[in-house]
């Protein structure tokens, strides 16, 4: 029996690995039916598979559609495994991510989301074009901690604000913490609008969730990780 269940933990892994969602969901619902324990199967196929994917992306041995992939075959596992009330206990977070209203350009958004997932974060990645009310009803809907915004182009930069007001209308702006990052947006921007946070790039914007979930609440406002230009 332990051998079956270790043979199906590393086919879980490699089908994480090649990124096939509907196979890591059918190995997922056989391990739920022979009731293994979920931390079992996150410890031994879905932080192994992460891992390795994060070191083959650094060092440019897969790129960024590989790395979306087996992000997103590995919470398709999570939703399968466990119910909405253990999904804390797995996750370091939820992050709300999209590309602000007015701007398309959603390559540096996906890497980011791409590599807080291999990270062990859930993220709910609304796209492009977002409206700011949809940033904050879905992280509201979600339960998300951490509201992340990207921007390329200068004219919509300035819609990052109208989020962050929003929260404040609502009352709710201690309830969340607000990033944002992308070629259009510079720490001062992030200190004009009242973010939490900015972040140069990727692995800083892993590095900035994971600061601001830890002790967010005993820093100043914004934290900034990397040097602008």
């Amino acid at each position: 029996m332990l051998e079956e269940i270790s043979e199906y933990l590393e086919k879980l892994r490699s089908t994480i690995l090649s990124g096939d969602s509907d196979s890591a969901r059918e190995i997922a619902k056989i391990l739920k039916e022979k009731n293994v324990n979920p931390v079992d199967v996150v410890n031994n196929a879905i932080k192994p598979a992460m891992d390795e994917m994060g070191k083959k992306y650094e060092n440019l041995e897969v790129f960024l559609p590989e790395l979306v992939l087996a992000g997103e075959a590995a919470q398709e596992v999570l939703e399968v495994l466990l119910p909405k009330e253990m999904e804390s206990s797995f996750i370091k977070g939820k992050v709300v991510i999209g590309t602000i209203y007015g701007d398309i350009h959603d390559i540096g958004k996906n890497i980011v989301a791409a590599i807080l997932r291999a990270n062990g974060y859930k993220v709910i990645d609304l796209g492009y074009d977002v409206p700011p009310r949809n940033f904050v009803e879905t992280a509201k809907k979600e339960g998300a901690k951490i509201i992340g915004m990207s921007c390329l182009l200068t004219p919509s930069m300035f819609y990052m604000r109208d989020v962050i007001t929003r929260l404040i209308d609502e009352g709710i702006r201690d309830k969340f913490y607000v990033i944002i990052g992308g070629a259009a947006v510079y720490p001062d921007w992030a200190r004009e609008i009242g973010a939490d946070g900015w972040a140069k790039d990727a692995e800083r914007a892993v590095q900035l969730c994971d600061t601001l979930l830890e002790k967010g609440h005993e820093l100043p406002k914004p934290v900034i990780l990397g040097e602008w230009r």
